[in-house]
Parts: structure tokens; C-alpha cells; sequence
């Protein structure tokens, strides 16, 4: 007889909960990066829980993450949404960034939606555009799928060939071809942060073929596809990250960055919603 794993024991302690809380059956699961909250506005929500009270959830240490789960329909559909999310820099493990994932997909979901703030590695960047993430450049030091695998959920070897749903991305360029949203699309690189990059480290970052970077979405996505889970990743560019053009880093700028772009990333994410 196969014992239950550490973290198979800690999804059904969270879906128990939740489940208690209230009766949750989400087409769809969502995630909201840094700045990016207002899509809310757009859900009728049923449901909202604070992260720490969630078994198993950390509490978010930053303060521009709202730090809950939300409940609601939203383009016709049922979605459960992350105002804000864990990352790697705050202290927390990648089984710990990434629990959440598996915690949604085994509340029903079949499909994940991401969005985070990254900088403009592409010189045809500027600030604000949305970039349909394409493949990426894991140089995370730790990956979630590190340990014990739990056969239930996904196989040892997960294949990462196609990390990002072609399907959904070409649904979301008809999309925005439609609605007149100007998207860009390219290969995101992940690091730990929390420090942003040198000079010299951008230029590597270009070199080795990367068109934005960022601290996070990379470990969600390898559990997703761990899960075979499909999904659909944009980054919002909030800073530039490329010759002539690098500043020192202002996070009010940042947050400002990815507001400006919050009705486009509104917009697509309700148009992808939809479609699905």
C-alpha cells in the first residue's frame, strides 16, 4: 500500500479546509503579480479567505500583495484568483511558493492564469507592454519538484517542451488582435532576487536569449506542468532593463508600470476566461 507523500497530505489538509468554508468548483485558477489587482474588480465574488488561514499557506511579507484566495465568476466561469504570491526571496522553499498550485488544481481547476512584473530585457520594450511569455529560462537555484515525487500528482520526469499552452496563446493573440491590446511575446528568465541585476548581468541575460526577467512564475509553472496543468503566462514590463535606458530601481515607478497596463492585462485575461 502507497503512503500518502508530505505534501499530498498537506494539499487534502488545505482542501479540507476550504472545502469546509465553502463549496468551491473553479473552472479556473489565476494568479496576480505585483501591482496587478485590479482584474478583482471584475469577479463577483462568492468567497475570499486570507492566506494564513489556509493550512499550509504562508503569509505574503509584502505589503503590495493583498495575500488571499478569491472566489468568484468571472467571464461567465468560475475562478479562483491569488491576490499576490509567494516567492523564493521572502525565505519561503519552492514547495512552499508552489503549494498553492497544487492546492488549486485539486479544487478542480484545468487551466492556470499568470501574470507578474518583470523588466524589459528587449530592446523594443518600453514600459507597460504586455509580453505573452513563450518558454523560459529556469536560474532559480532550488526547483519545487526536488525530493520524494508524488506519483499521484505527476510524473518523476516532467516534460518542459512546451511549458506555456500553445493553444491559449494563440487564443490570446486573436484576443488582442480583437480588443486592439498591444502585446509583445518573448522568453522570460527567472531569478531569485531580491536584488535587481548589473549592468553586466542584463547583458548576459539578453545573451543567453532572454526578453524579460523576473523573481517568480517559473517554479508555478514547472509544478503546473508537473500536474499536467495547462497554462497561460504574461508579464507586465515595469522597468527596462537594457543599454541607455537602466535606472535605479524605484518600486513606486514599478507599481505604477503595471497599473498603467492593468486595463490591457484586465481586458486579456477576461477575453482568455471566455474563450476556455
Amino acid at each position: 500500500m502507497n503512503t500518502l507523500t508530505e505534501i499530498e497530505i498537506k494539499t487534502l489538509e488545505a482542501i479540507s479546509f476550504l472545502s469546509s468554508q465553502y463549496e468551491l468548483k473553479p473552472e479556473v485558477g489565476i494568479i496576480l503579480g505585483t501591482g496587478l489587482n485590479n482584474l478583482i474588480e471584475e469577479v463577483k465574488i462568492e468567497f475570499e479567505v486570507s492566506y494564513k488561514e489556509v493550512p499550509h499557506f504562508g503569509e505574503s511579507t509584502l505589503q503590495f500583495h493583498k495575500g488571499k484566495l478569491v472566489y468568484g465568476k468571472i467571464g461567465g466561469k468560475y475562478a479562483i484568483i491569488m491576490q499576490g504570491r509567494f516567492h523564493f526571496y521572502e525565505g519561503f522553499t519552492m514547495k512552499e511558493v508552489t503549494f498553492p498550485v497544487r492546492v488549486l488544481k485539486q479544487l478542480g481547476i484545468k487551466v492556470l492564469l499568470i501574470s507578474n512584473a518583470a523588466g524589459g530585457l528587449n530592446s523594443s520594450f518600453k514600459k507597460s507592454d504586455l509580453m505573452i511569455i513563450n518558454d523560459h529560462i529556469n536560474l532559480f537555484p532550488e526547483n519545487p519538484l526536488v525530493g520524494k515525487n508524488a506519483d499521484t500528482q505527476g510524473d518523476r520526469f516532467p516534460d518542459m517542451s512546451e511549458p506555456y499552452d500553445l493553444t491559449l496563446i494563440e487564443v490570446a493573440k486573436n484576443i488582442a488582435k480583437k480588443k486592439e491590446i498591444k502585446i509583445k511575446e518573448g522568453v522570460y528568465v527567472g531569478v531569485s532576487g531580491p536584488n535587481l541585476e548589473t549592468k553586466a548581468e542584463y547583458n548576459f541575460l539578453r545573451i543567453i536569449g532572454a526578453d524579460a526577467v523576473g523573481m517568480s512564475t517559473i517554479p508555478e509553472v514547472i509544478v503546473a506542468r508537473h500536474l499536467s496543468l495547462p497554462v497561460f503566462a504574461t508579464s507586465v514590463i515595469t522597468d527596462l532593463c537594457y543599454p541607455g535606458v537602466i535606472e535605479k530601481v524605484d518600486i513606486s515607478k514599478i507599481i505604477e508600470a503595471a497599473a498603467n497596463a492593468e486595463p490591457s492585462l484586465t481586458s486579456l485575461f477576461c477575453g482568455l476566461v471566455e474563450e476556455i
